[in-house]
C-alpha cells in the first residue's frame, strides 16, 4: 500500500524536557469537622476548633494571606444504612488550604494543626515558588530538543533546515502529545522524572521547519 503526503511543507520535530528543583513550599489541605446534637452546638464547636487552629498556624509564622478557608457547611449526620440507619446529629465543617514555606518544621506543624483541632487531613503537595522560571527553562530545552531532532532527520534525508514556520506548545502529559512521540522516544523522558524528593516541571513543543533551497 502506497502512502502519499497530501500537503508536503517541511520538517517537523517534537521536543520535550524537564527541569527539577528541590521543593521550597508545601500546600496542605486539611479541615475541621464537628458533629453535635443541635445546629447551634455544631457551629459553636466548629468555630472554637477553627479559632484554635488559626492561632496554632500563626505561631509557626504563617500569614493569613497564606491560608484559604471555605465557609462553614452544615449537614445532617447519619450512620448505617436502611433499617440500621441512625441519626447522629448535625455536622459542621470547614476546609483549609495552607501554603507552608518552612519545610524543615513541616512535621511539627502538622502535629500542631491536628492537636489544635484539624481532624481531617486530605493531603500535602510539594511545590516550588519559582515555577514560572523553571517552566521557561524547560521550554527552552524542549525547543533545543525539537531542533536537534529535526536537524537529524534533515541530515539523514540530505536536505538543510530552513526557517521556523510553525511553533506549537504541547502539554507533555496530554493524550494528544502521543502523536508526536514514540513510546521509546528518549526526548520525552528526563532523568528528573524519576528523581525522588524533587519537583519536576516539564514542557514540550512542536517545531515546523521549511526545507532550505539547495
Amino acid at each position: 500500500m502506497q502512502t502519499t503526503i497530501k500537503s508536503p511543507w517541511g520538517v517537523t520535530g517534537y521536543g520535550a524536557a524537564s527541569v527539577q528543583a528541590a521543593p521550597d513550599l508545601a500546600r496542605i489541605r486539611l479541615g475541621v469537622e464537628r458533629t453535635e446534637a443541635t445546629p447551634q452546638e455544631a457551629f459553636t464547636a466548629a468555630r472554637a476548633a477553627i479559632s484554635s487552629l488559626r492561632e496554632a498556624v500563626r505561631t509557626y509564622g504563617v500569614q493569613d494571606a497564606q491560608v484559604s478557608a471555605s465557609r462553614l457547611d452544615l449537614q445532617t449526620a447519619w450512620s448505617g444504612y436502611g433499617a440500621d440507619r441512625k441519626f447522629l446529629g448535625y455536622r459542621c465543617q470547614a476546609a483549609f488550604a495552607i501554603e507552608y514555606h518552612d519545610l524543615d518544621s513541616l512535621e511539627p506543624f502538622l502535629i500542631a494543626a491536628v492537636e489544635a483541632g484539624a481532624n481531617q487531613l486530605e493531603g500535602v503537595d510539594f511545590d516550588v515558588r519559582n515555577k514560572p522560571e523553571l517552566r521557561a527553562k524547560a521550554r527552552e530545552n524542549a525547543v533545543r530538543a525539537a531542533r536537534a531532532k529535526a536537524e537529524l532527520y534533515a541530515t539523514a534525508a540530505g536536505v538543510r533546515l530552513g526557517a521556523v514556520v510553525h511553533i506549537e506548545d504541547v502539554d507533555p502529559e496530554s493524550i494528544g502529545a502521543g502523536r508526536y512521540r514514540g513510546r521509546g522516544d528518549p526526548a520525552s523522558v528526563s532523568e528528573a522524572d524519576l528523581a525522588p524528593g524533587a519537583v519536576v516541571v516539564s514542557a514540550a513543543v512542536v517545531l515546523g521547519f521549511a526545507i532550505a533551497a539547495s
